[in-house]
């Protein structure tokens, strides 16, 4: 079975998160629990951040910006992350300050 290309986004960011030893949850969106909620909730130095997924030029639902702008007013730090900018999440994660 052939991977889609935010499986592949979401393999690259699994693979940062697990090599910088940051912890990370992958919550599932059902009817049953927050709809919206971002493909990855992590902590890492001490943050709180949510990553969305996304490949190409596709962009977050309504609800996930939603989701999104709630954390950054929480005092979280929230990303969108494809292919062309996951360069942005290994900063966040090797930066101690």
């Amino acid at each position: 079975m052939a991977s889609t290309p935010e499986v592949k986004v979401k393999k690259q960011i699994r693979k940062l998160l697990e090599e910088s030893g940051a912890y990370y949850a992958m919550p599932i969106g059902t009817g049953y629990g927050n709809s919206g909620v971002p493909d990855f909730l992590v902590c890492v130095n001490g943050r709180f951040v949510g990553i969305e997924a996304k490949a190409g030029k596709n962009k977050p639902t309504t609800l996930q910006e939603d989701n999104l702008q709630r954390i950054r007013r929480s005092g979280g730090i929230s990303m969108v992350i494809n292919e062309d900018n996951i360069n942005e999440l290994e900063e966040l994660l090797w930066n101690k300050t």
